[in-house]
């Protein structure tokens, strides 16, 4: 049986076609201001025509979207458990009880670095930066912003803190899939990661603590009613906080996100009962849903604990289908590996290497959308040319992280950003100028790449090892 020929996609073609996507994205994005599910689905449909024009059969079309969105079947089902846990831990009074308590805990004069360095370690317990954002960073976002504090500035802190965390963590799902790409220990990986983790985390808490200084006088008598509402209106008690204390015990025995959110969200809505025996089902399933709705009499306060809920996860599901699905087509129709393949053949130095891997993950990032694309894509791309150039996967793993990973959260259209801006309501193009952990990764490793500081090379056996098994494979 005869199969068709693919037709042929130039250079030039590629970066014409990739061009227009982006210019459609960034235009309804950034410069209109519009949802970004629309201007992802019209690149897609710009794309899909395209590809007809060129001979593309529909079948491809078809592969093309199912093989994408295959890729976010368990992220999707992850963000519908977030949207029900954030709801339930509102209701429980998980989120006001620790409101409550970072009032009386965290030093007001210095909330942002606080808000940073707690995030950090929740992060790495849990291992997911979008966790951290959907639990504690909501609580500490109400601090924020009843102390009159710019929003996106809070948020900053919090997402940098998070991912911060997350870069971490064993349990983190991006550093478990940056070392299976570029075939690494997980633990060597982490460690290597650190060269560009760690200078990033220390300048970003030092300029949250010089952004973040503040004085108490303006704040605490809002503070103070804020706290009262709580007290007046939510379960504020040690109990409150069994949801979260459960978070920590489930990554203790490595448990899944999955099992760890279902069985969260289960022993929430137990509290839930607990605290409110003539509570409904019906309600109670609302609750999970369409979400918590604050009654308080207090706007600011009803303003923030108003969200969660299933529903209110749809858009971002809508978004991932889109954004996935796109991606999934410019791969099948080899648009990507067209212009990715072709530069990492003429690198030269350890400094080229490093800032092609590191501008091509973002490249990934602003035209496909999706975090686990922006390490795949490029670490397949870019392991040969690494090898040749005497370069380890734990270097080439360090660049999928710092360019890949912590930037998907910065990218208005991007399944991170998005989530962001659903969780916290700050626009993606807002809080971005605040979130220095993920602005200074990718700087560091390529400063890192020209200067040869913490580069991981392969003895000259190895590499000619490496090169031998590969040739052989294919």
């Amino acid at each position: 049986m005869n199969k068709t020929k693919a037709p042929q996609i130039s250079t030039l073609e590629a970066v014409i076609v990739l061009l227009v996507v982006l210019g459609i994205m960034s235009a309804g994005v950034i410069g209109w201001g519009l949802s970004p599910q629309v201007p992802v689905l019209l690149a897609m449909g710009v794309v899909t025509a395209w590809a007809m024009l060129r001979g593309f059969p529909w079948s491809a079309v078809n592969a093309g979207i199912k093989e994408g969105i295959d890729k976010g079947i368990v992220p999707i089902f992850i963000f519908i458990l977030i949207g029900a846990m954030i709801s339930t831990w509102i209701a429980a009074g998980t989120i006001p009880t620790l409101m409550v308590i970072g009032f009386k805990i965290i030093n007001i004069q210095w909330f942002l670095p606080s808000v940073f360095i707690v995030c950090t370690l929740v992060g790495a317990a849990v291992g997911s930066a979008f966790t951290v954002t959907s639990t504690v960073g909501i609580a500490f976002f109400g601090m924020g912003v009843t102390m009159n504090l710019n929003p996106a500035l809070v948020a900053g802190a919090i997402i940098s803190g998070g991912i911060f965390g997350d870069k971490l963590s064993p349990l983190s799902e991006t550093n478990n899939l940056a070392s299976a790409v570029v075939d690494t220990d997980l633990f060597t990986h982490i460690k290597h990661i650190l060269w560009s983790t760690l200078p990033a985390g220390l300048i970003s808490l030092g300029l949250f603590a010089m952004l973040g200084h503040s004085s108490t006088e303006t704040s605490l008598a809002k503070i103070n009613q804020t706290v009262a509402v709580l007290n007046g209106h939510f379960s504020i008690s040690a109990l409150a906080l069994l949801p979260i204390v459960l978070v920590f015990v489930c990554a203790g025995f490595k448990m899944p996100a999955i099992p760890t959110m279902l069985l969260n969200i289960f022993i929430s809505a137990g509290l839930i009962l607990f605290e409110q025996p003539g509570l409904s089902m019906t309600k109670l399933t609302a609750i999970i849903n369409t979400g918590f709705v604050s009654k308080t009499g207090n706007t600011s306060v009803d303003t923030l604990l108003s969200r969660g809920g299933i529903v209110s996860m749809m858009s971002m599901v809508a978004l991932i289908v889109v954004t996935l699905s796109l991606g999934g087509l410019l791969v099948k129709f080899g648009l990507i590996n067209q212009i990715m393949t072709p530069v990492a053949k003429h690198l030269n130095s350890d400094g080229k290497l490093v800032l092609a891997g590191v501008l091509t993950c973002i490249g990934v990032n602003v035209f496909v959308g999706e975090q686990f694309l922006s390490i795949i894509l490029p670490g397949r791309a870019f392991r040969q040319a690494f090898n040749d150039g005497g370069l380890s996967g734990n270097a080439l793993g360090r660049v999928l992280e710092d360019g890949g990973t912590v930037i998907n959260y910065l990218v208005p259209w991007g399944v991170g950003g998005v989530f962001l801006t659903t969780t916290l309501g700050v626009p993606t193009v807002q809080y971005l100028p605040f979130v220095f952990f993920s602005l200074l990764c990718p700087v560091i490793s390529v400063i890192s790449g020209f200067t040869g500081v913490g580069m991981a090379h392969l003895n000259q056996r190895t590499a000619v090892k490496t090169k031998h098994v590969t040739a052989t494979e294919v």
